[in-house]
């Protein structure tokens, strides 16, 4: 074993159990992915033994199932129900706490528990490029959400390229995968062939470094780094989904009016799964909670929809009040306005939204349909001329 860590470095099964167990004793709270419940969802997890080894998943537009595996790889799965949004931006999380005191005034204290320190075992690239979104929308401007900062500053990301895309992939569409981008504190790439069961890893950080010069490792061998290389790019051929080769922004911009948003949400049941599954997907409302003696109240921030017809209630009503313009504002926000507020798209080509969709609603077939649609009115335009 070596003492140094050189660019690239290679785990066994037993090197990568000894690094969940080194982040846990540094005093992390390990979150990976781990079968439970007919899914792989991401929970705390203590040794690699808890990894999803041997499983892997069959997706398509409203479905998904597990399978199992024969060659018992622990990360050639897509992504599953949740996404790392549920531990940096929590679905509650409680603002202030306010008491009547005994000469009837009102003391109110801010929430200021400190967020546990998180190490991430099994990010995807897609959810790499997630987080750094969330890191633009609520860590950046003037008004930065401190508490998911905290939590952020202390996370340890350890990303997984992806070897096994899912039928509902499309993040080569979206610039996103299969390869890492950057953000990670290390990043592995599993091989398991003739050689054995094997995972290419590369520190991305300081931290990273510090951490995989502590983990029983051997050097790189030419064999494992070309094998890691060619299943990531064969990969990217393998995409169960695209986007249409548009400027997307655009075509959002220019097909307001197109007779496609009336199909698709005659088939929405508004119901929100969508932007719960998205990993990018940021809206919060506020509600605030009383005991029953009225001396002790909560403020609690939770998750909201732009799909719920009370997210933009007025005192005149809902400004969209129909199936038709929340969809479409979702839509048009998640690929196209989202540049203006925050310079990228706001869809990493996870492909959650489809596979979880109770009637199995395709963001990428709604936008071939609407650049069809866009094409053939350009068409008749012409031939009016």
């Amino acid at each position: 074993m070596t003492v140094g860590t050189p660019a690239s470095t290679v785990l066994d099964k037993d090197g990568l159990d000894a690094l969940i167990a080194l982040l846990a004793g540094d005093g992390r709270t390990v979150i990976g992915p781990t079968v439970r419940d007919q899914a792989i969802v991401l929970a705390e997890i203590t040794s690699g033994a808890e990894l999803p080894y041997g499983w892997g998943v069959e997706l398509e537009a409203g479905h998904y199932r597990l399978r199992s595996r024969t060659d018992g790889a622990a990360f050639a799965h897509s992504a599953g129900p949740q996404s790392w949004k549920t531990y940096l931006h929590p679905q509650r999380e409680r603002q202030w706490t306010a008491d009547l005191t005994a000469d009837g005034d009102m003391e109110v204290r801010e929430e200021t528990s400190q967020p546990p320190a998180y190490a991430f075992i099994g990010v995807r690239p897609c959810d790499l490029r997630a987080i750094a979104i969330q890191d633009r929308v609520l860590g950046g401007g003037p008004h930065a959400d401190t508490r998911y900062a905290a939590r952020r500053r202390q996370a340890f990301v350890v990303a997984v390229e992806c070897t096994e895309p899912g039928a509902t992939c499309f993040c080569v569409s979206m610039g996103t995968g299969p390869a890492v981008g950057p953000g990670y504190d290390l990043a592995l790439t599993e091989v398991v062939d003739g050689g054995g069961h094997r995972f290419l890893a590369r520190a991305g950080s300081a931290e990273g470094e510090e951490v995989l010069s502590r983990l029983p490792h051997v050097p790189a061998d030419e064999e494992t780094a070309g094998t890691a290389r060619r299943l990531v790019e064969e990969a990217a051929g393998r995409m169960g989904r695209t986007m249409p080769e548009v400027d997307l922004r655009a075509l959002m911009q220019e097909t307001l009016d197109a007779d496609r948003w009336n199909d698709v949400t005659a088939r929405c049941l508004t119901c929100g799964n969508c932007t719960m599954a998205c990993p990018t997907c940021f809206c919060t409302s506020v509600e605030d909670v009383t005991d029953l003696t009225g001396e002790h109240a909560e403020r609690w921030r939770r998750w909201e929809s732009c799909f719920d017809v009370d997210f933009t209630h007025l005192s005149a009503g809902p400004v969209r009040a129909s199936p038709l313009s929340r969809y479409r504002q979702w839509l048009t926000h998640k690929v196209g306005t989202w540049h203006d507020q925050f310079d990228s798209t706001g869809c990493v080509g996870c492909g959650r939204c489809i596979v979880w969709c109770p009637v199995g609603i395709d963001i990428t077939e709604e936008a071939h349909a609407l650049n069809a649609e866009r094409a053939a009115a350009r068409g008749a335009g012409e031939v009016s001329r």
